[in-house]
């Protein structure tokens, strides 16, 4: 089992949702927080409820993740503060919903700056301290979007498809240096997400998830001594997955998934 004691785990999108849970959870386990997210009242309130419940060390950095550059601005932020990371969630992000023709140009870009960017420019502002202290993780959030392309999505589904092949082949890179690094693939889940999307619709009739589900299945694969390169949150999702892939050939499984996510008439 991860012994969580004397680590300090930076998590972005921790103001709600997976990001506060992963937060809860870590610290219950003994370990010191950064919390990053663009709402300070929210990461605020957190922290006092963290101190107060479990007494670990919390830190708090209000930062837009769609900036440039934002892995170093971090890394810089800590650093000043005399604070050394050593493992990583990058569980901040969001979705788009609706036909790609008509989607706001600036909001994808910014979609991508969060979804992509950020997971790489964090990735590589701190994967060298994580190494170098042998015994942490670095979690990225892809989606069971990843799996096949999704209409109506098509952004976010590229995105998340980009985090699990990249995340997969940083594992393979890290073997060996004690960094344990994992992608982690939810299905739709009861956060804040479908609010920003603007459609349940997104959620394609499927039940959603609570976050301490998918967070203690994160948890429980990293807790093995050799975790997987990736893991998808809930059994039934496995099984979809495991399903589309051994029946449907990808055309197949497009269709299928945009007859799910289209609106009633």
């Amino acid at each position: 089992m991860m012994d969580y004691r004397g680590q300090l785990t930076l998590i972005t999108g921790a103001s709600a949702g997976l990001g506060a849970e992963f937060a809860r959870q870590l610290a219950a386990r003994g370990s010191g927080l950064v919390l990053v997210a663009r709402r300070q009242d929210r990461l605020t309130a957190l922290a006092d409820e963290l101190i107060a419940q479990y007494g670990v060390a919390v830190h708090t950095v209000a930062q837009d993740l769609s900036e440039e550059r934002v892995g170093e601005k971090l890394h810089a932020t800590l650093r000043e503060r005399g604070l050394k990371v050593t493992s990583v969630i990058n569980n901040a992000g969001f979705g788009t919903f609706g036909p790609f023709a008509t989607e706001d140009a600036d909001r994808l870009r910014q979609e991508i700056a969060v979804d992509v960017s950020a997971v790489v420019d964090i990735s590589r502002a701190f994967i060298n301290d994580l190494r170098a202290h042998g015994n942490g993780v670095l979690v990225n959030l892809a989606s069971m979007a990843a799996y096949a392309a999704s209409p109506r999505m098509a952004v976010y589904g590229a995105t998340k498809a980009f985090v699990l092949s990249f995340t997969e082949a940083l594992w393979e890179e890290s073997r060996g240096t004690g960094l344990k690094v994992m992608a982690l693939s939810p299905g739709a889940t009861a956060t804040e997400f479908f609010d920003m999307v603007g459609s349940q619709d997104a959620a394609g009739g499927t039940r959603l998830q609570r976050p301490e589900e998918v967070v203690a299945t994160a948890l429980r694969a990293l807790d093995r001594r050799n975790p997987p390169s990736s893991v998808i949150a809930g059994r039934t999702n496995r099984v979809m997955e495991a399903a589309m892939r051994r029946l449907l050939s990808r055309s197949q499984a497009t269709r299928l998934i945009g007859r799910l996510t289209q609106s009633p008439a």
